[in-house]
């Protein structure tokens, strides 16, 4: 393993020949220029390590993926740039994932290089310089020096999840080193992942705190918002999930001949029974944050309305993120739920993004754009209410549903009534909207915005927003291009009033993801295990649809157990940027992102509207399934080769 961490004494001298040339190399801030001071209080030193966590993803400014908010941690494509959503917004660069036009020169794929690798660059020298601080309280250099090796694994994580194996940066080596030796090789797909689990190991033995949220949760130094034990935990079970997947574990032959110059293969060749043990492993590690964790500070988010549960609100309030509840781990809000979250990010932007033009209506903060459209293909992803898939998939236009008979869905027609919540009668579908959005799972209508709905805010009337041409939050009203390309607008993470409303943290990862986790290692590694079926079902309870199994009132267990907890994923963590990345690891993205997204005809009013009509053709390619590492850096390092295709 190659590593050429720059020291404090001679880091300053070769920024000067090679800072303006690559971020992976430049090891050293250009900005700093007295570590002494920046080590030289408590306060000071807390505060840096406060930066070393700013490269942190920032997923609610994808409305301009790359920078993030105020330059810091990058915003992603993710959501966009699958078959999820469609923005209006020609600019947005998810566009160039959707139409193959991304390249090695490419903003976005050199700011996720730079940014991350300038993230675990800071880390670094936090961890080397932090001795210098004198006046560090006791137990504050052990927990601080664990965090930042925690976050640069963490970074490592991001890197290696879009590009693929890379290099490991780590070590010292003095200003004098030649060219030669700045030759820096990548390394596999195993070391990465070792690597990886091997600093969050010893994170974890060597001074994160156990559990902030049992702890001190408020504070500053020792609370939330501090990586500890729990969160490196959840980040290993990502890891594995990674290295166990068809992606990364050797299954995907486009990759298989990847090697460095010097024949060093990068992706593995392992036997069935070891890619059937890494998923093993995942599901150990998956599990032990279940036992450890789950009753202390951690559970799925579940409210309740007149003493039963109410799954919509249980499942809309799990990904709110309110700052103001944080430390309110009494099950009732997102703050149980949360795993790990981003509180430095700005809400507004992306809560513009997914609330409705509204356009006429006399209250300006719920009047925005509603630019991010979700896509037909998701909307029939999620269930009936009787727990059932409404459509199995398409016939060879790729756009007309095979309707699953027993589910009892609907495709065309008006409903003639309101369709109401099975347990608080709240009003889900209002008389006169298509039957396709009637009968549905709640948490569809906690995530999609449709033609006909009551809007979230009621507190001065009742709103309803129409994306039919000529509705208040349709095309004829988007001449700014404040439309949605599909006649669907993204709900989930909306505000529930003011979309200018900043009280909010971005969750990254929550613990109805873990569960899904367990449940697919588990599936792949002991299928038949009744933990499966436990763990699926409890993500089923809570979103208020019958679980499978032979009790009554059950859906029959699926005979392909796989593709019933991708389809749980699917809908669970819809709009959470997993999915994209999901399509990758399972290698069915050329399935899932090379056909046509669809969505109502914007162009058309009354029952004209409610056909379906092509969005967007989409292209994907096998290359397409990492990006591509920046030419800057391949120009610098010929020892870094580059992905296939590319």
């Amino acid at each position: 393993m190659k590593k050429i961490y720059k020291s404090i004494i001679s880091g300053m001298a070769l920024i000067l020949t090679l800072g303006a040339c690559s971020d992976y190399l430049n090891q050293v801030p250009q900005d700093i220029l007295d570590f002494e001071r920046l080590f030289e209080t408590r306060d000071k030193t807390l505060n840096y390590l406060a930066s070393v966590y700013t490269y942190m993803p920032d997923e609610f400014y994808q409305r301009s993926p790359g920078d993030g908010q105020w330059n810091q941690g990058p915003s992603g494509v993710w959501t966009a740039g699958c078959n999820e959503a469609e923005y209006v917004w020609g600019t947005n660069a998810s566009n160039l994932l959707n139409t193959g036009s991304l390249t090695p020169d490419t903003d976005i794929v050199k700011k996720y290089w730079g940014k991350w690798y300038k993230g675990i660059r800071t880390a670094t020298t936090f961890m080397d310089n932090l001795h210098l601080c004198n006046k560090l309280s006791p137990g504050d250099y052990e927990q601080w020096h664990a965090e930042a090796r925690a976050v640069r694994a963490i970074y490592y994580y991001y890197l290696l999840r879009i590009y693929g194996p890379l290099p490991i940066i780590e070590e010292s080596i003095s200003e004098q080193s030649s060219i030669g030796e700045l030759q820096i090789p990548r390394n596999s797909v195993e070391e990465v992942v070792n690597y990886i689990l091997d600093e969050l190991d010893e994170a974890i033995n060597n001074g994160l705190l156990p559990n902030v949220k049992t702890g001190n949760p408020t504070a500053s130094d020792k609370g939330l918002g501090h990586i500890d034990q729990a969160v490196a935990k959840a980040f290993k079970v990502q890891v594995r999930m990674l290295a166990a997947s068809d992606l990364f574990n050797g299954s995907n032959s486009y990759f298989a001949s990847l090697e460095n110059p010097d024949g060093k293969k990068l992706f593995p060749s392992y036997s069935e029974a070891e890619k059937k043990a890494l998923w093993a492993a995942a599901a150990k590690e998956a599990k032990e944050f279940i036992d450890n964790y789950i009753g202390k500070g951690y559970d799925l988010t579940r409210i309740y309305t007149d003493g039963k549960l109410d799954p919509y609100l249980s499942y809309r309030e799990a990904v709110r993120g309110y700052k103001s509840e944080f430390t309110n781990f009494t099950g009732s809000t997102s703050a149980i739920e949360m795993v790990w979250y981003i509180q430095r990010t700005y809400a507004p932007w992306e809560q513009y993004s997914r609330t409705p033009k509204h356009f006429g209506v006399n209250i300006g903060w719920i009047q925005a754009s509603g630019v991010l459209g979700a896509s037909q293909e998701i909307v029939d992803a999620y269930f009936m209410a009787n727990g059932k898939k409404p459509i199995t998939g398409y016939q060879s236009d790729n756009k007309t549903p095979m309707i699953n008979s027993e589910s009892g869905h609907t495709d065309t027609g008006l409903s003639e009534e309101d369709y109401l919540d099975p347990v608080t009668g709240r009003v889900f579908a209002p008389k006169g909207v298509t039957k396709a959005w009637t009968n549905r799972e709640p948490r569809f209508y906690a995530d999609i915005t449709f033609d006909g709905q009551k809007w979230l805010y009621d507190g001065q009337g009742d709103i309803y927003t129409s994306t039919q041409y000529s509705g208040n939050s349709g095309m004829s009203q988007g001449a700014t291009n404040d439309y949605t390309k599909t006649g669907y607008i993204v709900r989930k993470s909306a505000p529930l009033e003011d979309w200018n409303a900043n009280n909010r943290a971005y969750i990254l990862m929550r613990v109805a993801q873990l569960y899904l986790d367990y449940a697919e290692a588990l599936n792949e590694s002991d299928p038949g295990n009744s933990d499966v079926l436990k763990y699926l079902n409890l993500i089923r309870e809570r979103a208020g649809i019958p679980g499978y199994g032979t009790a009554a009132g059950q859906v029959p267990v699926p005979s392909d157990m796989r593709q019933a907890i991708r389809d749980e994923r699917r809908v669970e963590l819809a709009f959470e940027n997993v999915y994209y990345f999901d399509s990758r690891r399972w290698c069915i993205a050329e399935q899932t992102e090379s056909t046509p997204i669809h969505g109502m005809d914007i162009r058309k009013d009354g029952e004209e509207f409610f056909v379906r009509t092509l969005v967007e053709d989409r292209s994907f390619e096998k290359k397409n399934y990492f990006f591509p590492i920046p030419n800057k850096d391949i120009n610098i390092s010929r020892a870094l080769v580059q992905n296939p295709g590319w």
